[in-house]
């Protein structure tokens, strides 16, 4: 894909989003978008371009920073509560609850009681919101362990991403198989029927990005919709499945 032709499809994309917002807003939809994967698959830029064009006053990122005393003695989930979406809102979660099921559990953050109430209790957790008529779904990003050790090199050199790294950064490549034993097991328990995980092959950034956001329209009814636009790459974003392993579509 060149920078023209990327240009060009997420200027389309990005007026679709805008149209969906509207939709959004008229009739008071709630919407929840969670975003997961690796350190340096890709979520902040993802986000962006999502954002981009929406309007602020109805579309929030949330990115929740180190449990704080209280937060560890509350209820898991309690944290998440306040910041799910409201009628008219889109909500873009840049990790979620879902950091007990990775990086908590690979770097011991978390108990293994704690561990197996979470994996037991996040399925009625994302019930009760699908049932509250959340529009709800879940992106991976997934990049290959070559390409993870290039971007993360590259945020040690460039100043402006300094603020990106932190020390289970530096973990990330060590703790390589360990992330993807606990990412499996997380797929494997909680892809849900009523809340599927898809799994984005995220080596090449602008491809991951425009067919992440056609995914995601094609998944939304909303007025004028241009269905010519949103023909996504199913080798680029996939229905978690086991065959997904045996294409290659989730590192290991």
């Amino acid at each position: 894909m060149t920078k023209k032709e990327y240009k060009q499809e997420l200027y389309n994309l990005q007026v679709e989003l805008v149209k969906f917002q509207k939709e959004i807003i008229t009739k008071d939809l709630k919407v929840c978008i969670i975003f997961e994967g690796r350190d340096s698959a890709g979520k902040d830029g993802m986000i962006k371009r999502f954002v981009e064009h929406l309007s602020p006053r109805d579309a929030r990122v949330v990115a929740l920073g180190k449990p704080s005393d209280i937060n560890k003695k509350s209820w898991y989930f309690q944290r998440y509560v306040p910041h799910l979406p409201v009628g008219g809102e889109v909500v873009f979660f840049n990790r979620s609850w879902y950091n007990r099921a990775g990086v908590e559990k690979v770097m011991n953050f978390c108990t293994g009681k704690e561990y197996d109430s979470f994996m037991q209790e996040v399925g009625n957790f994302e019930h009760l919101l699908v049932n509250s008529e959340i529009i709800f779904i879940k992106y991976y990003l997934d990049i290959s362990k070559k390409e993870q050790a290039k971007r993360l090199l590259e945020r040690k050199k460039d100043p402006l991403k300094q603020w990106k790294l932190s020390p289970i950064d530096e973990q990330a490549q060590q703790q390589w198989k360990s992330y993807s034993k606990t990412r499996d097991k997380m797929f494997d328990h909680t892809s849900f029927v009523f809340a599927p995980w898809y799994v984005v092959h995220s080596d090449d950034k602008k491809i991951a990005r425009i067919n992440t956001i056609k995914h995601f329209l094609s998944q939304v009814k909303y007025k004028d919709k241009d269905e010519k636009y949103l023909h996504y790459d199913h080798d680029t974003v996939c229905l978690f499945d086991d065959i997904c392993y045996e294409k290659g579509f989730i590192y290991k």
